[in-house]
């Protein structure tokens, strides 16, 4: 019997990105690579902190994402935090830019991931928290795990 193969693995996620910032909607996105750029993420040398995605000419790109040079690469050139274009679909590439425009409204990328062998990402529109909102957030985490505890503990 043959194993099926998983659907999506994770390479890259941005961790900070769901503590500093509210995500209200999300999409998935291919990104143009080259094969050199493409193992060098699959051997997890991605970081996707402080990268943002904004639409010109109608094509949306993915900025400030860094991308280590793969180490056996034969390109004489690399720069590892090239802007990068998406794949988006039309619409979903005006309601991404209709949302951006907004004031305090952002696109981010939240995750680099496989599926079926093709690299995709997940971009959220976020906008940003308060610092109290941060608080808030910490504090209820805590009160989930502490609940947690207390069930685990009665069975």
């Amino acid at each position: 019997m043959k194993k099926k193969p998983t659907t999506s693995s994770q390479l890259s996620k941005n961790k900070k990105a769901f503590h500093d910032y509210e995500i209200l909607e999300q999409f998935e996105a291919g990104i143009i690579l080259n094969g050199d750029e493409v193992k060098s993420i699959k051997a997890g040398q991605a970081n996707l902190k402080g990268g943002f995605i904004d639409v010109q000419n109608e094509k949306p790109y993915l900025n400030e994402i860094h991308v280590s040079r793969y180490k056996n690469s034969s390109r004489p050139s690399h720069n590892p935090s090239a802007k990068r274009e998406l794949l988006l679909h039309k619409k979903e590439t005006a309601n991404i830019n209709a949302q951006i425009s907004q004031k305090g409204v952002t696109a981010i990328p939240l995750e680099l991931y496989l599926k079926g062998g093709l690299i995709k990402l997940k971009i959220g529109i976020c906008r940003g928290k308060k610092l109290y909102d941060k608080r808030e957030t910490l504090k209820r985490k805590d009160q989930n795990i502490e609940i947690n505890r207390q069930l685990k503990g009665h069975y």
